[in-house]
């Protein structure tokens, strides 16, 4: 039986490039794989005839012999027949079913990143008014300071792994394709310690707490998180070292409550300041104090305004707004005095003293009457 032409099974031009023809074969290699047609006998002739096609015409000079004599060129067991793939079938395993982690070439050793590490970091309300520098003391693994980060002890130096050659990642064939691992003698290191440093025991690193400074802005809310790069952790043997995060929550205030840039705060005030006015002094975040004017006839709840008194905002010069609410304390522990100036009081008071009293009664006598008047 005559053997097919060798373009024409890889479905491609004489005047295909090779590019163009690596193409052509990973397409319909993959389609045909012996693995994805188990005991399919046709699949597994069609991909010998697709391997044997390419090996011809991936080579210059046999491409050329057989562009100019056809299959005779090869008839004297000049060769072409199916090789050994696992190199190339190895390439197309990783291309279709690589882990798209955008590793560097196969067997590049790369150094171990240290992790990110996190610091929870508690603030006072007038701290995250303000700002400030804070002093904080992290736990973490530093790098070793007597190997300098390489593991091995002073003056010895690591070699490469015998197993992978330094890679980190062993290969084995299993059929037509290439199976890389970790390597089991160095964990994927690619090299071997023989006389490791008695600081770290070969790791590279210690555990040390750090003293370090932080830069606190002012107008921080509960739940900002500060980066600080490169504090975390440090790597496995000279690897870069993680970040740390840091934290920050406030504390609740005895005085004020906090809505993003706005504050509130309630003061109680006496009848008599109530009913006849006045002025009571408030304090402010930044230790200061701020003016109220309390109008006549002044109720419970009512609510004061003082503009830019508030929280700092997050990098701007601005300012958030304090908001005063007064609260009527009715008086405790009267003496007989004072019983008896307030029953004067009450016996000469009428609806335009206490208005609101007057309106609510008055409703309620009109809605008691309208349902007897139904009944």
């Amino acid at each position: 039986m005559s053997k097919r032409d060798y373009y024409e099974i890889l479905g491609v031009q004489k005047t295909a490039s090779d590019a163009d023809l690596k193409s052509a074969f990973r397409k319909l290699a993959m389609q045909c794989h012996p693995d994805r047609h188990p005991g399919d006998k046709a699949a597994e002739t069609k991909f010998k005839e697709l391997n044997e096609a390419y090996q011809v015409l991936s080579d210059g000079q046999k491409r050329g012999a057989y562009d100019r004599y056809g299959h005779q060129a090869f008839e004297q067991g000049g060769g072409g027949g199916p090789a050994d793939m696992s190199d190339f079938m190895s390439d197309i395993f990783e291309s279709f079913f690589g882990d798209g982690r955008g590793r560097g070439p196969r067997g590049a050793n790369t150094r171990e990143r240290g992790a990110d590490l996190r610091y929870n970091l508690e603030i006072g309300l007038e701290e995250a008014y303000a700002g400030k520098n804070a002093t904080i003391r992290v736990p973490t693994s530093v790098v070793c300071e007597i190997c300098s980060g390489t593991g091995a002890k002073t003056g010895s130096k690591s070699r490469p792994c015998p197993t992978c050659g330094g890679h980190g990642r062993v290969r084995a064939n299993q059929g037509f394709f290439s199976v890389e691992r970790t390597c089991p003698t160095c964990g994927g290191r690619g090299e071997i310690i023989d006389d490791p440093c008695n600081g770290c025991h070969g790791a590279g690193r210690v555990t040390r707490e750090r003293t370090l400074s932080v830069n606190i802005p002012a107008g921080v809310e509960d739940g900002t998180r500060i980066r600080l790069a490169g504090e975390g952790e440090a790597g496995l043997r000279g690897g870069p070292a993680g970040d740390l995060y840091i934290f920050l929550s406030i504390k609740p205030h005895a005085i004020f409550q906090r809505d993003g840039a706005d504050l509130f705060c309630r003061v109680p005030i006496g009848l008599t300041s109530a009913a006849l006015g006045g002025e009571i002094e408030v304090p402010t975040l930044n230790g200061e104090k701020a003016r109220v004017k309390i109008p006549e006839g002044t109720q419970t709840g009512k609510q004061f305004r003082l503009k830019s008194k508030g929280m700092s905002v997050l990098r701007s010069r601005e300012a958030g707004d304090l908001y005063i609410q007064v609260l009527v304390e009715t008086p405790q522990k009267l003496t007989a005095r004072q019983r008896e100036l307030l029953l004067e009081f009450e016996r000469e008071s009428s609806g335009a003293t206490h208005p609101e009293s007057a309106g609510f009664f008055g409703r309620v006598k009109d809605f008691l009457g309208g349902l007897g008047g139904a009944a």
